[in-house]
């Protein structure tokens, strides 16, 4: 069994007037994102968005030294970009029982939250990572997934950063030293 972990696809991190945002580096996955997302539903496969969430003004959270406050609870800025928004809304409906919606509050979607309850309940053992950042969230989510045995897919054509240097260093991190499968398209690539 497998799922699609979909990482952080924010107006804050993708939009941009976003607060932390990708701009346009993220905004070119945002139509390959959507197409993982229906055809992981096609085949009835787990699809989380793991959505990354703080409070206003908070100073004990770690990021508050290192970013600009970001996906705020309750603000347009956390909300899924663009089309996401309707195909989320179209997962719920379609498949409410395999479409799952995480707050995280750190950069690992496994982090604090019930992820790998869920993943393992589902006899999960393949997940398939895309969104932002690459060489950040998604890079610490597949760090986590590596050392609880969990199989890792990464979709080169789905991730991206404000870094391109971190972006292309993570690439050969998740293959070079966590085993994972980086492909596009389907296709096993190597960056």
């Amino acid at each position: 069994m497998k799922a699609l972990i979909v990482i952080d696809y924010t107006n804050d991190f993708v939009s941009n007037d976003g607060k932390l945002t990708t701009k346009e580096a993220g905004q070119s996955i945002e139509k390959r994102i959507d197409e993982l997302c229906r055809l992981f539903a096609e085949t009835d496969d787990y699809i989380v968005f793991a959505i990354d969430v703080h409070d206003e003004n908070d100073p004990y959270h770690p990021e508050s030294d290192l970013f600009p406050p970001h996906n705020i609870r309750g603000t347009k800025g956390r909300q899924l970009y663009r089309g996401l928004t309707d195909t989320y809304a179209f997962l719920q409906r379609s498949h409410p029982l395999s479409t799952l919606w995480l707050d995280k509050t750190r950069y690992s979607a496994f982090a604090g939250t019930n992820l790998e309850i869920k993943l393992r309940e589902r006899n999960i053992n393949e997940i398939h990572l895309v969104g932002v950042c690459t060489d950040i969230c998604v890079l610490h989510t597949a760090i986590d997934a590596y050392n609880k045995g969990f199989s890792i897919v990464i979709h080169r054509d789905a991730v991206q950063s404000f870094d391109a240097t971190g972006h292309e260093w993570a690439l050969k991190h998740f293959s070079d030293t966590l085993g994972a499968r980086v492909i596009e398209r389907g296709v096993d690539i190597h960056p």
